[in-house]
Formats: C-alpha cells, sequence, structure tokens
C-alpha cells in the first residue's frame, strides 16, 4: 500500500491559481498512475485528473481542462495538481489517489487515497 499525503490546499479569490501537490511514501509509486479527484460539499466525489506512470497519458474531467494541469515527479515520489483561473465551483476537498496500472477516470479503480487537502474559491 502506498501512503499518499495532499498539500497545498488554501482560501483563494476567483481567477487566481494554486498548486496542489501529494507526496507518495513508496518507490513504487513510480509505477502507479495517479489521480485527483474532489468532492464539494454536498456532492459526491469526482473526478478531476489522472496522469499514467509514465506521465505520457493524462485525462482532465471536461469541467477542468484548460484550465487544470497533472503532472508528476517520479525522482521526487510526488503529483501536482496545478489550478488556474479557478472558479467558486471548485471549492471542495481534493485527493489523491494511487492504483498499479493505467490511468482511470472511475475512483472505484484506485487503490490508495489520501486524506485530502480544502480548496476554497471566494467570488
Amino acid at each position: 500500500q502506498v501512503q499518499l499525503v495532499e498539500s497545498g490546499g488554501k482560501l483563494v479569490q476567483a481567477g487566481g491559481s494554486l498548486r496542489l501537490s501529494c507526496a507518495a511514501s513508496r518507490r513504487t509509486f513510480s509505477t502507479y498512475a495517479m489521480g485527483w479527484f474532489r468532492q464539494a460539499p454536498g456532492k459526491e466525489r469526482e473526478f478531476v485528473a489522472a496522469i499514467s506512470w509514465t506521465g505520457g497519458i493524462t485525462l482532465y474531467a471536461d469541467s477542468v481542462k484548460g484550465r487544470f494541469t497533472i503532472s508528476r515527479d517520479s525522482a521526487k515520489n510526488t503529483v501536482a495538481l496545478r489550478m488556474n483561473t479557478v472558479t467558486p465551483e471548485d471549492t471542495a476537498v481534493y485527493y489523491c489517489a494511487g492504483r498499479a496500472g493505467s490511468a482511470r477516470r472511475l475512483q472505484v479503480e484506485y487503490e490508495d487515497w489520501g486524506q485530502g487537502t480544502q480548496v476554497t474559491v471566494s467570488s
């Protein structure tokens, strides 16, 4: 099992930017596909972005495409989510997740999860 710890969540104004980071505990992280999911108050957790273990394949939810960028640094065992032009609709707890295998959109296919980091966007 891989332990995942998110950081970088904060209060930001609409139109601003922030960067979330997820640190993984295990060297085999380099063979894990990683994903970001989010859960807004009163809503179900939803897919945001995912990246393959090579970094060569990225997936995005339509709602964040063109604004968010997922990246990874396997040497540092980290994955990041760069969030630009945020809106109040991006307010949520953001979770990092990992799975052995290819990048996927479905959360049920992810084996390891972090505790989440709160992102709040003010209007």
